[in-house]
């Protein structure tokens, strides 16, 4: 249950059966509905077959049709370790929040830490950046990678931080537009790599959450962490697979 968007993925003998992602606003226990029953369209269940449902993310504690409910650390760390056992860090960016999990080996979560009081360092502060520079959050992505330079965003802050962004454009002569962007990135990249680097990066580090799709901002945090990230094929629902591994085998041990 993300502030943005719902995911859900289904399992089946141990194996994913369907999943589906949702962007609503609508209230937490008709969002978990609507997404289990679009992943449910393509198969022959209904929502009564499901033996067990365990629920993840900030709006996890609203959500009475499930069996149980687990902090994201532990989903982030069982979703990746099934799909890439050797990654030992996550680095989770969402639309308003910032995770860092570090795991064991045997793909538990060992610790954790966030920043979910704060939008910097989240999308939520790349969406802002990319309407004051009036262009696509996509266009965005791609532009810091054709920089020639980086300009100076010291301030994470995204008030202060929108105020830099401006004195930059009015600059006579102006910043280039993909400098600006690079710099956006390199200060985002600044904020969470820091956060990763207060808990401890160990082994091979995954980059999850829906700004793992940003290209360049993936670029700018390999660049600060001096490391290549690896990045699932669908960053967005690696918690909500830990969760539906965590399901399978409760509902196994379920009398």
């Amino acid at each position: 249950m993300g502030s943005l968007t719902t995911k859900v993925v289904i399992m089946e003998d141990n194996e994913v059966l369907s999943w589906n992602m949702i962007n609503s606003a609508e209230e937490g226990e008709l969002r978990a509905r609507k997404v289990i029953a679009a992943a449910l369209e393509d198969t022959d269940f209904r929502l009564e077959d499901i033996v067990y449902i365990v629920v993840t993310g900030a709006g996890r504690k609203s959500i009475s049709l499930a069996h149980k409910q687990r902090a994201p650390g532990s989903c982030f760390a069982r979703g990746i370790n099934r799909l890439f056992p050797t990654v030992r860090t996550v680095i989770d960016v969402g639309a308003e929040t910032c995770t860092v999990v570090r795991i064991n080996e045997r793909g538990a979560a060992d610790d954790s830490i966030g920043n979910e009081r704060c939008a910097s360092g989240t999308g939520v502060f790349l969406e802002t950046m990319a309407k004051l520079m009036q262009m696509p959050l996509e266009e965005m992505a791609r532009a810091s990678l054709l920089a020639e330079g980086k300009a100076e965003i010291s301030n994470m802050c995204t008030i202060f931080a929108e105020q830099e962004v401006i004195s930059h454009v009015h600059r006579d002569p102006p910043t280039p537009k993909n400098d600006i962007i690079a710099g956006i990135h390199a200060s985002m990249a600044t904020q969470v790599g820091g956060l990763a680097k207060r808990i401890g990066i160990a082994g091979d580090v995954a980059f999850t959450g829906g700004v793992a799709r940003n290209i360049g901002f993936a670029r700018a945090l390999e660049e600060h962490l001096g490391i290549r990230l690896t990045i699932p094929d669908e960053p967005e629902l690696v918690a909500a697979l830990g969760a539906a591994c965590i399901a399978r085998e409760e509902g196994v041990r379920k009398p």
